[in-house]
């Protein structure tokens, strides 16, 4: 039986008020911005397995994940495995090398977002080589990026995010390198322009599609959350994670 925690916050509610809202802001934004609709990932982070479930048989399939334990126990959960067989996950938290081999042996693992040096990329291609052929096709990943060069946040420098970048797409063929992610900086004031954070991710997208000849829908752009997802979509982001919105008031992890 379920611990019932429903009445916290009415998580389907919760989903339905940010699925209209990237609606009216897809409705809204100028026609110079190009990018699809938004992939939503819901931040299932310190909630237990019952609001993933909820969110899933809302029409929820994308969840992401901050600490590899939480990710293990979820992705394992005998309720969520039972009940949200389509269910994929995201890895959005800084990923040590000594946890890969326990994160890509999990189930319905569908992309890892914050890859930011050589080392991590190589560590992932190596791990994935050694499970072929169980794993059926490379490993989608997301380049990090540290747009607001704070120190206690992970991410590669954004004027050394394209060399990773053609690094990868040159040297690992057990990844499928998707685009680049920014966490960027929290409570920006949006009176004072746009997001910093989000101009530097876009320079990056730019600076990457120039020097491979690429278009910029093939380059995925993961920026926005709870407080500013709206303002991402509106510049054009491709991924969002938004996990306060969904799944109501999180506590500070002890």
């Amino acid at each position: 039986m379920l611990r019932r925690t429903m009445a916290e916050f009415d998580v389907t509610a919760g989903l339905q008020h940010v699925t209209k809202r990237i609606e009216e802001v897809l409705q809204s934004r100028t026609k110079e911005i190009k990018s699809p609709k938004p992939l939503l990932v819901a931040v299932s982070k310190t909630k237990p397995a019952e609001t993933v479930i909820e969110a899933y048989k809302a029409g929820q399939r994308h969840f992401g994940e901050n600490y590899v334990q939480e990710l293990v126990e979820k992705s394992q959960h005998p309720d969520i495995l039972a009940q949200c067989a389509d269910i994929k996950w995201h890895f959005i938290g800084h990923l040590q090398g000594n946890k890969v081999n326990k994160v890509l042996k999990l189930p319905n693992l569908h992309m890892i977002q914050t890859v930011d040096s050589e080392k991590l990329a190589n560590s992932l291609d190596a791990a994935c080589s050694k499970l072929q052929p169980a794993l059926s096709e490379p490993l989608r990943v997301l380049i990090q990026i540290n747009t607001s060069g704070e120190d206690v946040k992970s991410g590669i420098d954004a004027v050394a995010a394209p060399s990773l970048y053609q690094y990868i797409k040159t040297n690992l063929k057990h990844l499928q390198l998707e685009g680049i992610m920014t966490i960027g900086a929290f409570g920006f004031d949006y009176s004072n322009g746009p997001n910093p954070d989000f101009v530097s991710l876009l320079k990056v997208q730019r600076a990457i599609c120039e020097a491979n000849d690429l278009k910029p829908e093939t380059v995925q752009v993961s920026m926005g959350m709870s407080n500013d997802y709206d303002k991402a979509i509106e510049m054009g982001s491709t991924i969002v994670r938004v996990g306060t919105s969904i799944f109501g008031y999180r506590a500070p992890k002890a």
